[in-house]
């Protein structure tokens, strides 16, 4: 299967599961379903409103399942403020316009900008740890959103073993720990 169908599945089933997820559903098995089966299936013994809190609690709640990919390695510094404005750039060249409302690192956009625009599928490679990252998490917690990471992931070169090692023991970010130091003002 084409990874921009996966991708493009992947952003839809990685938004809040409002009215219109479920509504998107039946498209998504259409088009996607030996890829996401188990997530949908799961997602449907779940029901909306028991999915809509495993998202919130999940996404929201947990600092290691965030779908803001920048987080996992400049969480809240300056620093994230730059590789906000070098996607949004990315996107910019590309022909591509964010809502006002959306952050360029937020996984939905970049799937959907990856299924939509060759230069997407570089971004997602650029950000392959990250992604290592939240399905670890995912996993850990035994999410169903895992099998959309997973899926995702699959959908990418395989990943080598350094990037795999970076991955799953970070130098940068704080998946648990304090930040990273500002060196604002500090002389060197």
């Amino acid at each position: 299967m084409n990874s921009t169908v996966i991708w493009q599945a992947a952003a839809h089933l990685l938004a809040y599961p409002d009215e219109r997820f479920w509504r998107r559903l039946p498209l998504i098995r259409d088009a996607a379903e030996p890829h996401f089966g188990a997530f949908l299936a799961r997602a449907t013994d779940l029901g909306p409103g028991e999915l809509a809190a495993h998202y919130v609690e999940t996404f929201d709640l947990h600092r290691r399942c965030c779908l803001h990919l920048t987080h996992y390695t400049d969480d809240d510094t300056r620093r994230r403020g730059r590789s906000l404005a070098a996607l949004r750039q990315r996107y910019h060249a590309a022909g591509w316009e964010l809502m006002d409302d959306e952050l360029p690192d937020f996984l939905p956009v970049m799937l959907e900008f990856a299924a939509l625009d060759p230069a997407g599928a570089t971004v997602l490679k650029e950000h392959r740890q990250e992604l290592e990252l939240l399905l670890t998490a995912l996993s850990d917690r035994d999410s169903p959103y895992a099998y959309v990471i997973g899926a995702v992931c699959a959908a990418l070169p395989p990943i080598t073993a350094d990037e795999l090692l970076q991955a799953t023991c970070p130098t940068q970010g704080s998946q648990d720990g304090p930040p990273p130091p500002e060196m604002v003002g500090v002389d060197s």
